[in-house]
């Protein structure tokens, strides 16, 4: 994966630069630059959407949504196919070349080309091997999942954290150390292929920082932080707001929705063009830094300089263009206020990366949301250095504000609310290398997570799953709390074999014939139903191979044997049981925890029925649709 990413990000790189040489070379041509402007991305974005809808119609978005629904145990095997990988990856590429004019990331969908890498190498072991086992199956798309996030970033600690929050429900402890090995390789690896391709001299943190580690930030800066939280987390609630009612306005608008069913290409054509319209240098992108990379923005973000104070003072010849000393003056051009240009920015990505998030093609959403962080961090950043000139002052030692820290903290807690975890705040630390402001970054993180989660509203990912009708059960849950309430005595279908004590040959190859069930509950007396435990089938084919003496033939119905069940077979003890009023939600995590393939739902001890795990998924999916409430 750490080879794929780096594949990725090469080919992305020499597509952007060959976008950029095209548009300073029409440097005088207004015209001829807007069209290269704008064309050169709808190209891309309507080639991603056609190929990759050609090869796997289910390509489109992040993936990060079905992989968790894979891993909480439903089946999705289209979604890790080889064809979806194939198709993810090239429109993957398109996607990120259009560069930050349409605002997308990469991390979902290489999370997701990830679990689809580990899934097809799961297959080869099992083909290798000859047998195949749920659990290991399941550890392999966790180790994945860790491994998708450490090479994007070259971050292995938040990438297995990230799997712990995001991917599974229930985190099994004896995963971290195949996630924490092959996240480092992962990282490791992406690395030092950044070193043999001379992007860097060493080893280093990917977005490398030099903040001050002597007095990085005063005592009176942690109310600051903490406000900066409290700011990070309203944003997010507006923001996951205008997410789900531009989802449920795209899926119910019978006009969007018809062009979205038949006419792909065309609609992701249209939305792109607007979105580079607006970004075009020459209008409203000169106060939106448009020129930079999604790399270039979180670099002029977190640096540690004041922009005010350096656009005051700013004399002589200025630096190469777009180098990384001059990034900062994207952010004032003529002249313009560092200020107006960052509020510009907030308020302009805020509308254009929830209509981005609408497109049919291969994108994530991580990054974009991490980078928006940053902007409302460094405008909060720059207003507090703009109020203390002078900086704070302690034992004589005068410090000055550092606005990156709070471009930092921002990008953590912003990122952290939309999708629900505390992962980004270690990303953060990982992604710059910066140790010193560790405690602000995870005070602000967590502020605004709690402000986020006060609301009952479901995260980015959630959302998205609810609105595309997966069977995750957690996201349908977040969105629609009542369904807490769902019991399991409303679902019960109390359908299956039950085997008697007292039962003969004649019953137990009759449960073998009717049913594929992997053990089959056994009652005293049909009468009384009164549950003793249960018998596995293999069990129940010894019993019949020894009820008729060895034969190796099929059992004749005129065979009889006085040979009962409970004399011969081993019944197993129930230890875990549930009741009617069980709820659907907790019987889910029991069946999830124990990796177990049925439940049986007993009253009083008398068997009521039973839920086999192929059922709990047709009832999760039922809730998803609706036909349960």
């Amino acid at each position: 994966m750490a080879l794929v990413s780096f594949f990725i990000d090469l080919s992305v790189t020499k597509l952007q630069h060959a976008q950029c040489w095209l548009y300073r070379h029409l440097e005088g041509h207004r015209l001829l630059q807007f069209l290269s402007w704008t064309v050169y991305p709808v190209s891309l974005c309507t080639l991603s959407t056609a190929f990759s809808h050609s090869l796997c119609p289910c390509s489109a978005g992040s993936g990060l949504p079905e992989v968790r629904t894979i891993l909480s145990g439903v089946e999705l095997p289209d979604y890790l196919s080889l064809s979806h990988l194939f198709a993810k990856l090239v429109g993957l590429i398109c996607t990120l070349a259009a560069g930050s004019s349409v605002f997308l990331g990469k991390v979902g969908p290489f999370v997701h080309l990830a679990t689809m890498t580990g899934a097809y190498l799961d297959r080869m072991c099992i083909s290798i091997q000859g047998k195949e086992e749920i659990t290991a199956h399941r550890d392999m798309l966790v180790a994945a999942a860790a491994v998708g996030v450490a090479s994007c970033f070259g971050a292995p600690i938040s990438g297995v954290l990230f799997s712990v929050e995001v991917m599974g429900t229930h985190f099994v402890v004896r995963d971290y150390g195949r996630c924490f090995f092959s996240a480092a390789c992962g990282a490791l690896a992406f690395r030092i292929l950044s070193v043999f391709s001379r992007e860097q001299e060493t080893v280093q943190a990917l977005f490398k920082t030099t903040f001050s580690s002597d007095l990085p930030y005063h005592t009176p800066e942690i109310l600051v932080f903490a406000l900066l939280g409290l700011l990070c987390g309203a944003v997010s609630c507006l923001y996951l707001f205008c997410h789900r009612w531009i989802l449920q306005f795209a899926k119910t608008n019978k006009v969007i929705s018809r062009i979205l069913a038949t006419e792909k290409t065309l609609y992701t054509g249209v939305i792109v063009f607007l979105l580079a319209s607006v970004t075009y240098p020459h209008c409203a992108g000169r106060l939106m830094a448009s020129e930079l990379s999604m790399k270039q923005l979180l670099t002029s973000l977190l640096d540690s300089r004041q922009w005010w104070s350096l656009s005051q003072n700013a004399s002589g010849l200025p630096p190469p263009k777009l180098s990384p000393e001059s990034l900062w003056q994207e952010w004032g051009p003529s002249g313009a206020s560092v200020y107006l240009t960052l509020g510009f920015f907030l308020v302009m990505k805020l509308w254009m990366l929830v209509l981005a998030c609408t497109l049919p093609l291969p994108a994530g959403y991580f990054m974009p949301v991490f980078i928006y962080g940053a902007g409302i961090g460094r405008l909060m950043g720059e207003a507090l250095a703009y109020m203390f000139p002078n900086g704070f002052h302690s034992e004589g030692k005068i410090s000055p504000i550092n606005p990156g820290g709070y471009a930092l903290a921002g990008a953590a807690a912003f990122s952290g609310a939309v999708t629900h975890t505390l992962s980004p705040a270690l990303l953060a630390l990982e992604l710059t290398g910066q140790s010193t402001h560790a405690a602000p970054v995870l005070l602000a993180t967590l502020i605004a997570n709690a402000l986020a989660r006060s609301r009952h509203c479901p995260s980015f990912y959630d959302a998205v799953a609810v609105a595309k009708r997966l069977p995750h059960l957690s996201s349908l849950l977040r969105a629609r709390p009542g369904l807490r309430a769902v019991r399991l005595g409303q679902v019960l279908s109390g359908g299956g074999e039950v085997l008697e004590r007292r039962g003969g040959v004649a019953e137990a190859r009759l449960a073998l014939r009717a049913s594929s069930q992997s053990a089959f509950p056994v009652v005293d007396t049909r009468e009384s139903q009164l549950l003793l435990g249960s018998v596995d089938r293999r069990e129940l084919q010894r019993f019949l191979h020894s009820a008729t003496d060895g034969q190796t033939g099929p059992v004749l119905s005129t065979q009889v044997s006085d040979k009962q069940l409970g004399d011969v077979c081993l019944i197993q003890p129930m230890t875990v049981q549930a009741s009617a009023h069980t709820t659907v939600q907790q019987a889910h995590q029991i069946m999830s925890v124990l990796s177990a393939q049925y439940l049986f739902v007993t009253e009083k001890g008398r068997l009521s029925g039973f839920m086999t795990w192929k059922e709990m998924k047709k009832v999760i999916e039922d809730l998803a649709n609706g036909r349960i409430e």
